[in-house]
């Protein structure tokens, strides 16, 4: 079998009872049985171990980096003029590499206050920059073929037709801005568990078994994904 990568972000500020890491955490676990030795799995915990937040070095090298068009990676370094944006590139490179690398990529991602968590927007602030996601000859996607698994988890109800769907700037914020980097559309797997806090919150025990539906379709959902990706 050929070689594979995947990447595994977990973004969940709770190391204990975390829907979204067990949900990641039962994807890997099916995706490495079935690629075996030759899986490679990287796990970055983006709350436990934070992506550093960009800084205004992190902009003048990504607005110099812009004027010059696509570049490789290692002409973007030669362009750095202060220690300060040798260290913002310093810290960007690697993650940039990892996502370049991954053929699969699943991100945990609870909701906190209608959209994703501050550790999750620094991974994406630090891994965007100019040019880095197209080939510098040919100017294509270089991650038109990544396959992503967006695992979104929600307290509450926020799905098509419920009172609150004008609420999610989860879902879409990251469907657009994935898609916006060059993943293609169908290679973008959204899978989402609802009212994960229906047996704690009581204003919410009423939707408990609309819960423990959620939860079940999001795990038969990525037992699925995770045999065939």
């Amino acid at each position: 079998m050929t070689s594979t990568t995947l990447l595994h972000l977990d973004s969940s500020i709770s190391p204990d009872g975390s829907v979204s890491r067990a949900l990641t955490a039962r994807f890997a676990s099916v995706w490495r049985a079935r690629h075996g030795t030759a899986a490679r799995h990287r796990h970055l915990d983006l709350a436990g171990d934070p992506v550093p937040a960009v800084r205004a070095a992190f902009d003048a090298l990504g607005r110099r980096t812009e004027r010059k068009g696509v570049l490789p990676l290692d002409d973007i370094a030669l362009l750095a003029r202060t220690p300060e944006e040798e260290h913002e590139w310093a810290l960007a490179r690697p993650l940039i590499e990892q996502l370049l690398a991954a053929d699969v990529l699943l991100l945990g991602a609870p909701m906190y206050n209608f959209t994703v968590s501050t550790g999750l927007k620094a991974w994406i602030d630090r891994v965007t920059f100019p040019g880095v996601y197209r080939d510098a000859a040919t100017g294509e996607a270089l991650l038109r073929g990544t396959r992503v698994v967006l695992v979104a988890v929600r307290g509450g109800g926020y799905g098509p037709g419920t009172p609150r769907e004008h609420c999610d700037f989860q879902v879409p914020y990251l469907r657009a801005y994935f898609e916006g980097l060059g993943i293609a559309p169908e290679h973008l797997h959204v899978v989402t568990a609802e009212l994960t806090r229906a047996e704690d919150v009581p204003a919410l025990h009423a939707l408990r078994p609309l819960a423990v539906e959620s939860l079940a379709h999001a795990e038969a959902t990525l037992d699925a994904l995770a045999a065939t990706l």
